[in-house]
């Protein structure tokens, strides 16, 4: 089969608001043979980065036995491009908290929350980082981690499922992927957004007219995400 290689004119600004000819461009480069994928480049980086989640070390109670298991060969999250953990929050796109959560450690827990570059995720795993769990009634444990701060995917639990948290990371990768990344959580902050002392998430929530990032709750794993696990545990094995 003989390819034609299409000529490729310069494309007037004006016509890029036009969609039916952008897709009569393409149409034509494939017919020539030319692989071409048209979108936004906010979905473009939106898709790397929500498939290359590196999660901090971070689990302080037995609520971190399930965040290993997950890294383990069962369950392996590597499939999902989790597999990355580091030590320093420099390099950490989230802090998986897996654990209770003292007061003693809160000042450790909101330093390396801190110290994790913008755009940063929290994931709270497990009842006693979500209240406390059964120490909510202690004098020394915080009563979630929420008050420190702010949590973008609860997945309850005593502990939870590894496939709980898969579920919950899949979620965090659902957020990810709908964010404006030009101008949202990676803009430089001018003299008077730096003296609120808030984060450029909280700053572009604010803007939206919504004071608080929602978090979401996995409140069940859905059967057929199960399953699908499962028949990707089998494919691999």
């Amino acid at each position: 089969m003989e390819v034609r290689k299409p000529k490729i004119k310069s494309i007037p600004y004006d016509e890029f608001k036009d969609n039916s000819t952008l897709e009569k461009i393409v149409d034509e480069l494939h017919e020539g043979g030319v692989n071409v994928v048209t979108g936004s480049l906010d979905q473009l980086i939106n898709w790397g980065r929500s498939n290359s989640l590196w999660s901090l070390t971070f689990a302080t109670s037995c609520c971190g036995i399930e965040f290993m298991a997950c890294g383990c060969a069962r369950y392996d999250f590597a499939r999902f491009g989790f597999e990355v953990t580091r030590n320093s929050p420099r390099q950490a796109d989230l802090i998986m908290c897996a654990g209770t959560i003292t007061h003693k450690m809160a000042p450790a827990l909101k330093r390396l929350y801190d110290e994790m570059a913008e755009p940063k995720y929290v994931v709270a795993v497990g009842g006693c980082a979500i209240s406390g769990g059964p120490f909510k009634s202690s004098y020394h444990v915080v009563k979630g981690i929420e008050e420190i701060v702010p949590v973008d995917v609860f997945v309850p639990g005593c502990p939870p499922r590894p496939e709980a948290i898969l579920y919950g990371m899949m979620q965090l990768q659902r957020k990810v992927k709908i964010e404006k990344f030009f101008g949202g959580a990676n803009h430089k902050q001018t003299e008077e957004e730096k003296a609120l002392g808030v984060s450029n998430e909280e700053l572009v929530a604010r803007r939206l007219g919504d004071h608080r990032r929602e978090p979401i709750v996995v409140t069940d794993v859905p059967a057929e995400v199960i399953e699908e696990l499962k028949a990707n545990k089998e494919e691999n094995a």
